[in-house]
């Protein structure tokens, strides 16, 4: 009986750390989302005349980090026990 109790401990430890884990991997698309806008705004002040261009290429890098980020919550459910 105390086997299963440990277990079940193991088990929780487990998907703690796994939510601790996806809590450190989600620094990379926020930091992602920060270049990309950060760099956007340097293109924009350098050549107002393709905002258009820049713009688009801004949610299109903006939607790829995202992308990423709702994968990594999406997994643990997918694979998870």
């Amino acid at each position: 009986m105390s086997a299963t109790l440990e277990l079940a401990a193991l088990t929780g430890d487990i998907k703690a750390l796994g939510s601790i884990g996806y809590g450190l991997a989600a620094i990379g698309p926020g930091v992602g989302v920060g270049i990309v806008f950060g760099k956007g705004t340097e293109a924009l002040a350098r050549q107002p005349e393709a905002a258009g261009l820049i713009r688009a290429n801004q949610i299109l890098g903006f939607a790829f980090c995202e992308a990423l980020a709702l994968i990594g919550i999406v997994m643990p459910f997918v694979y998870g026990s």
